[in-house]
């Protein structure tokens, strides 16, 4: 079925452009030596990994509704490939910052592979189909950390390239040019001319800024910063992380540790979707609090975990077991899983006809989180590289109580209609987040 055929399609795409995105993390170590960099321009580069992603989700989330997935999936792996191919050969480091900048906005697909899978899916299956598509695409990172430094090992010295880092970039960005064109060619934008009509003229700005402004767009944005963006930070910083935290000097190693971490954040999100289904198909209520809104009971439950999986992060490292850190980081990993599912089963069972521009603006403002984790994790004013977490898990707890307030039932139940920009839906087909 074409529907099957769009989710694979589009998990592919996501889980090459997320290995693509991160591809710089394997190879930090003799980027370092050859630019001579210090370890708090290392974090510097991993938090500038997700500068242009916030501005570049929201505007794709819009166009992916405006013109289709297809179309602008194709567009971002084709520019992507060619400036990870030009980076191969930069000398100098500021050339080379330019073009990773230009490079890390392959992470900006994800919220058109959202809306590809949301035209395709009926509303009970959401949660499911979105968790599948993210949590295999995010696996991409694990993929790039334990793959390219097997593949382009310390002793590369094949074609067109003596250096190990500079062959994983240029290789990288000629399967995504030919990934692009597989897209375009292979992808249909909606399962029906009427659905995708639906979505085009919804795609107006009056409607994107309605939709920016609901309470669940803009709490579901935030739980986002505290999930996906903690998990770019993670994948940008683990590597570096176990390697000079706890004197691991092997780079393979060390990578592999971290791929842990990206194998449970990706693998484990259709969990969250699932449950989050699941309990809405059956009307069940886990957390009577929040009692007959069962997706945002799942959702707050499963930030919640965040929060403590953070803490356990700093406790492990501070043991200075290698191995317990490890562990924590899965911990962390599978926190972000579930709680990503979760919110990505609400955002298109919320907008129906605006799944591109709502899931841009969460995951847009989603990865702040991934430019400013890192700059906290490296931060020289810590006492050691293992207390920011605790740091950045305190930082989460307002977030956590706005959550609260947001999925109370008699604020919950029109959080897709109610915002802090106007009233009344210019959207008879919105639904809602049951």
């Amino acid at each position: 079925m074409t529907k099957y055929r769009t989710l694979l399609l589009a998990t592919i795409g996501f889980n090459f452009s997320f290995l693509i995105w991160f591809s710089f993390a394997p190879f930090t170590g003799p980027m370092a030596e050859e630019f001579g960099l210090s370890l708090a321009e290392i974090g510097i580069l991993a938090s500038a990994a997700i500068w242009l992603a916030p501005f570049g989700r929201i505007l794709t989330g819009w166009l992916s509704d405006k013109f289709g997935a297809p179309t602008v999936f194709a567009i971002v792996l084709g520019y992507v490939g060619v400036f990870s191919m030009a980076s191969a050969f930069a000398q100098s480091y500021a050339v080379f910052f330019v073009e990773r900048l230009i490079v890390a906005t392959a992470g900006i697909t994800f919220v058109i592979g959202i809306q590809h899978v949301s035209e395709w899916f009926d509303e009970g299956e959401l949660g499911t189909a979105e968790g599948i598509y993210a949590g295999v695409g995010n696996a991409g990172a694990a993929g790039g950390a334990l793959v390219l430094p097997r593949v382009f090992g310390s002793n590369w010295n094949g074609p067109l390239f003596s250096t190990n880092w500079r062959a994983a970039f240029f290789y990288t960005g000629v399967i995504a040019i030919g990934l692009g064109v597989a897209y375009y060619l292979l992808g249909e934008a909606a399962k029906s001319d009427v659905k995708r009509q639906a979505t085009k003229d919804s795609a107006s700005f009056g409607d994107w800024v309605y939709t920016a402004t609901r309470y669940g767009t803009v709490v579901l944005a935030l739980a986002y910063v505290m999930t996906f963006g903690l998990e770019l930070s993670m994948n940008g910083w683990l590597a570096t992380y176990y390697r000079e935290g706890f004197d691991t000097n092997n780079l393979v190693l060390a990578s592999t540790f971290a791929a842990t971490f990206s194998v449970a954040a990706g693998l484990l999100r259709p969990i969250g979707g699932y449950v989050s289904d699941r309990l809405a198909r059956q009307r069940k209520n886990i957390l009577p609090v929040f009692r007959g809104r069962y997706r945002e009971q799942w959702t707050f439950l499963s930030l919640c975990f965040v929060v403590a999986a953070m803490l356990v992060m700093t406790v492990a490292g501070l043991s200075g077991e290698l191995l317990l850190a490890v562990g924590a980081g899965f911990l962390v990993g599978m926190s972000c899983a579930f709680a990503e599912g979760a919110i990505f089963a609400q955002v298109p069972a919320m907008f129906p006809n605006s799944s591109g521009s709502v899931a841009g603006v969460v995951g847009g403002v989603g990865t702040v989180g991934g430019i400013v984790y890192p700059l906290v994790y490296s931060a020289p004013l810590l006492p050691n590289l293992h207390t920011g977490y605790a740091v950045v898990a305190v930082s989460m707890v307002p977030i956590v109580l706005l959550t609260a307030w947001v999925f109370q039932p008699r604020i919950a139940g029109v959080a897709n209609d109610e915002g802090f920009v106007g009233g009344g839906s210019p959207d008879p087909a919105s639904g809602d987040s049951d």
